[in-house]
């Protein structure tokens, strides 16, 4: 498991290359309401040791969430569960609307 700063998120989903990753957000219903990153799947932290399975293993998967604790606990989770490469984006979806995107919302 990597710690992935957005900067370098930005710059990887903005290469056209096959080998952009999966976004998972492991928020809440109502924190996706405010902000979210596009193209995203949603599951949140409490679904995940029931529905990790769901989730394409084919391409890198980058985990978000708020400020990235959650979405770090979630990537150890699905690393011990053999995802790699597998990534937690420093920061979360406040450091993306700080730092890269100040159209996104932040709360």
């Amino acid at each position: 498991m990597k710690q992935l700063h957005v900067s370098e998120l930005s710059r990887w989903l903005g290469h056209d290359t096959d080998a952009k990753p999966s976004l998972l957000d492991v928020r809440e219903t109502w924190e996706l309401e405010i902000a979210k990153l596009p193209d995203s799947v949603h599951i949140p932290m409490r679904d995940i040791p029931h529905r990790w399975r769901e989730l394409d293993r084919s391409r890198p998967l980058v985990c978000v969430c708020h400020h990235g604790v959650r979405s770090l606990q979630v990537a150890v989770f699905l690393a011990r569960h053999g995802f790699d490469p597998i990534y937690n984006l420093v920061g979360g979806i406040d450091a993306w609307a700080r730092e890269v995107d100040s159209r996104c919302p932040t709360y």
